[in-house]
């Protein structure tokens, strides 16, 4: 971080939209594909035969399929977790493609990144307001002591569990705002939230993270980074929709609104 935060929100901006159209980012999702619904565990369009087997997923492929795992040929039978590595570094490559194996309430399913991708190629840029300092404000957050789950929609049509930290308190337009939140792994914090430009002048809703606390519970609120889900760049996310009480009602014109297409 710079003493500029227009110069630091603009090489943030940049570094966004690189990650976007990099080969194997969120544009190049072509498909996720839920084992549940192939019993017999062949995929179309996808090579090997995928199996659910208890907390792991078995792959078996013949050299004609041309799969590797870690880099290597596979030929024969592999185990495979949910893969947490960056998509690019995921274990099982078709060619270009990656194959990337998650699990989701029990259930597991396997993506499928292609950076040949038609959203990719006609992906023209993300529409963001410049930075405007009346958007970045300080806030408090106020853990819950326990996680809250709550059944939430999510962007593939079901319902899922969403868990929540606390609250993440702050003061826009004279009025105080709270938005529920989840706690990361490395201390940062998550919101899914809606506003008044939501599904007109931005996206249907969009994400918020920012940097985790101080020990005072201290945090700044910017708005100016708030971020397009990864649904936005293909349909095939199952990203959550926002939990009760996060929809603000006032508009939110700044942060990234919505995907510009050739």
């Amino acid at each position: 971080m710079s003493s500029d935060p227009r110069a630091d929100w603009t090489r943030w901006h940049e570094g966004r939209t690189a990650s976007v159209r990099a080969p194997h980012g969120p544009l190049s999702l072509t498909a996720t594909h839920w084992l549940s619904d192939y019993p017999d565990g062949r995929i179309p369009a996808v090579p090997g035969i995928w199996r659910e087997d208890g907390d792991q997923v078995v792959l078996t492929a013949a050299a004609a399929d041309g799969l590797t795992v870690d880099g290597a040929p596979l030929t024969g039978d592999v185990r495979l977790t949910a893969d947490h590595a960056p998509v690019p570094r995921s274990r099982v490559a078709a060619g270009e493609r990656r194959l990337v194996v998650l699990r989701r309430e029990g259930l597991w399913a396997v993506r499928d990144f292609d950076p040949a991708a038609p959203a990719r190629r006609a992906f023209a840029g993300i529409a963001a307001t410049p930075y405007d300092e009346r958007w970045a404000v300080p806030g408090t957050y106020r853990p819950y002591g326990t996680e809250r789950r709550v059944r939430v929609g999510n962007a593939d049509g079901r319902e899922r569990g969403l868990g929540l930290s606390g609250e993440l308190a702050f003061t826009l337009g004279g009025a105080r705002h709270t938005l529920q939140v989840a706690e990361e792994g490395d201390g940062a914090l998550w919101a899914v939230f809606a506003d008044a430009t939501s599904g007109k002048d931005s996206y249907r809703f969009r994400f918020l993270r920012p940097a985790a606390p101080d020990a005072g519970g201290r945090v700044t609120v910017d708005f100016n980074r708030a971020l397009l889900p990864p649904c936005a760049f293909a349909d095939h996310f199952i990203c959550p929709f926002p939990p009760p009480g996060n929809t603000l009602p006032f508009p939110v014109p700044a942060g990234e609104r919505t995907v510009l297409r050739l």
